[in-house]
């Protein structure tokens, strides 16, 4: 039993040339760094979130005890 890539390997090279193959990895590639940015992005800006939420907090808090100054 052959694994899943090699099958998929084969099946490119008994249809097509070795640029479709480049291609296709490249651009799998391609779209597994777009996908990876993005989750990467959306995770900073839940930090960012979180940071000003705590931020704006604490400033309130701030202000509550020394208001009347």
């Amino acid at each position: 039993m052959t694994m899943f890539p090699d099958r998929l390997i084969e099946a490119f090279l008994g249809r097509a040339d070795i640029g479709h193959l480049a291609l296709f990895l490249w651009a799998l590639g391609a779209s597994s760094a777009v996908a990876f940015g993005i989750a990467e992005a959306a995770q900073a800006a839940r930090r960012t979130e979180a940071f000003l939420r705590d931020f704006v907090q604490e400033l309130a808090r701030f202000n509550q005890r020394h208001g009347d100054e």
